[in-house]
């Protein structure tokens, strides 16, 4: 039996992938309103609600862990490899993804936040 359960792994992926997908958000979204766009304000609003949304659920995910005793530290980072070190229940558990592996996951959240903003319209 694994001593954190996949129901748990989930939250701590979802809680390394967040702030990724923030970051795209917002650099495409300061790119947009740099860019040469002629007709802005639809792209700026659709990023800023899923901007919005990816917030609030990043706020929803790290309150949980914390009212759950879950951490989650970076561990070492190479070319092809990412280590993360996911603390709960007093056992450490130190999974390495694929960066490639990370890029994929965090372009399945993007298309899931654009969708739920481009449906909230």
């Amino acid at each position: 039996m694994p001593l954190i359960s996949r129901a748990e792994i989930a939250v701590f992926e979802k809680r390394v992938q967040l702030p990724m997908v923030l970051l795209i958000l917002e650099r495409d979204r300061e790119c947009i309103q740099k860019g040469p766009f002629k007709l802005k304000a639809p792209y700026l609003e659709l990023l800023d609600r899923a901007i919005e949304r990816a917030k609030g659920d990043l706020a929803e995910t790290i309150a949980f862990m914390r009212a759950n005793g879950m951490k989650v530290r970076r561990g070492s980072k190479d070319d092809n490899f990412s280590e993360y070190v996911f603390c709960h229940g007093g056992y450490e558990d130190h999974r390495r993804y694929l960066n490639i592996r990370l890029k994929n996951a965090v372009e399945d959240q993007l298309r899931l936040y654009l969708t739920a903003a481009a449906k909230s319209f």
